[in-house]
């Protein structure tokens, strides 16, 4: 099977691959949406059990063993100092070693987490246990999953991102259900539910992984039309920026800001926003309704984000969406009202939904395919490190005020300074080594 544009890379000294007729042929749908399908999965399981239902897990662990917020939260910092440790070093291994080894590898690790996580009866064990399963997600969670995406997909790269993405709101989706499991069965049963389920059902589904469309004689996006694509030229363009040639630029710099500075108040709203709902008396259900209502608004969101930003700049669609998560966490740093609650849940879900996958998919168009993972390892560091401080800042301003106010203020203003510095992040130069011929 050619390639159909000149520009689609073959890999040499070996014929392409053919795909068995069940991968590539069965319903004539190109693979690289099949690859979302299951991308968007394997995200699900993972955010919902890494990122999304960490506040549940908060909540129920406080109530059975009276710890303090302070010391729950740095169970999550300590893992995102491993997180800074090994973002870099994750990155180089998918690109060197292949997506489908890495998530084999990181799901089995996650597995073997939660399983750990569920004989929790010291906090020590509890820290450990968030390590070792975190430690998994880093290896072939998330970032392995959109390297998948951005190497089988170019011109429909936004709207191939956002899709596979709506598995962390998928995730958000099951919190109430991850939270009836935990006030019926208790933390240990359901965490040790998780575990068995990552190892039974996630580690088969990786046989339908593919690394690279070349690898099969395919290309990125499939049979477009020239119209769209722009023609086999548009893909010789494609930019293929090295690591070190990533680093040089300022695009590279500003994205990595604007990703941190929106990027720590999600992380630590996972870990305080359901117990900031529970102190304002709503039940861990009823809290649990409200994550839903976020996320239910963020899926038709991101497919909207997905559509506009294939169409214009993205750095006006992520100053557009960044601006409504800024004034959704600033309406929950002032709420004490349900009214004010679900204000918040349309905002943040509007903002959350389209920004997370346009500031992953605009580091594919700015720099490439070729070494991708390494690019988004590097530029996760300063993330990973302020995912370290922003938890425990809000922990901490909790236990000794009483209230997620102050935290909560700063996140929103830090997010919305993010939001005016991305119009700065203009695409940066290509150099004549990287693009390819």
């Amino acid at each position: 099977m050619a390639p159909d544009h000149p520009g689609a890379e073959v890999p040499p000294r070996e014929a392409p691959r053919r795909f068995p007729r069940t991968f590539a042929e069965l319903g004539g749908i190109f693979y690289g949406w099949k690859m979302v399908a299951v991308v968007s999965f394997l995200i699900a399981v993972m955010s919902l059990g890494v990122f999304q239902g960490v506040g549940t897990y908060l909540v129920a662990l406080e109530r059975q063993f009276g710890w303090s917020r302070t010391a729950l939260s740095g169970a999550f910092a300590f893992s995102r100092v491993q997180g800074a440790a090994i973002g870099p070093v994750e990155g180089f291994l998918i690109d060197r070693f292949g997506c489908r080894r890495m998530i084999i590898i990181g799901f089995s690790i996650m597995g073997a987490g939660f399983i750990f996580l569920s004989r929790t009866e010291e906090l020590w064990q509890f820290y450990l246990g968030f390590i070792i399963l975190t430690l998994g997600s880093g290896l072939g969670g998330w970032l392995a999953c959109v390297t998948i995406v951005n190497n089988w997909f170019i011109r429909r790269r936004s709207i191939a991102m956002s899709s596979a993405m709506s598995g962390i709101h998928i995730a958000g989706l099951l919190v109430s259900v991850l939270a009836l499991a935990v006030d019926k069965f208790g933390f240990h049963n359901a965490t040790l539910g998780i575990g068995v389920f990552v190892l039974l059902v996630c580690l088969p589904m990786t046989k339908f992984i593919r690394n690279r469309p070349e690898e099969y004689g395919l290309q990125p996006d499939g049979n477009i039309a020239p119209s769209l694509t722009g023609g086999p030229e548009a893909y010789a363009r494609e930019p293929d920026f090295t690591a070190r040639e990533a680093l040089r630029t300022r695009a590279f710099w500003i994205i990595a800001f604007v990703h941190l500075s929106s990027s720590v108040a999600i992380v630590s709203l996972a870990l305080h926003l359901v117990p900031k709902l529970t102190d304002m008396g709503m039940s861990l259900s009823s809290a649990g309704i409200v994550v839903l209502t976020y996320t239910a608004i963020a899926l038709p969101s991101q497919t909207v984000a997905g559509y506009v930003a294939d169409r214009m700049p993205k750095t006006a669609a992520i100053f557009v969406f960044i601006a409504f998560q800024a004034a959704g966490i600033m309406v929950i740093a002032l709420a004490d009202s349900v009214p004010m609650v679900y204000l918040f849940a349309v905002l943040y879900g509007i903002g959350f939904g389209g920004r997370v996958p346009l500031l992953t998919a605009i580091r594919g168009d700015y720099f490439g395919r070729k070494s991708f993972a390494t690019i988004m390892g590097l530029s996760q560091l300063p993330n990973n490190i302020g995912m370290i401080v922003a938890p425990l800042f809000a922990g901490y301003m909790f236990d000794t005020t009483g209230s997620y106010l102050i935290p909560f203020s700063v996140f929103a203003g830090l997010t919305a300074l993010g939001g005016v510095v991305i119009w700065f992040a203009s695409p940066p130069k290509v150099p004549m080594s990287s693009v390819r011929s």
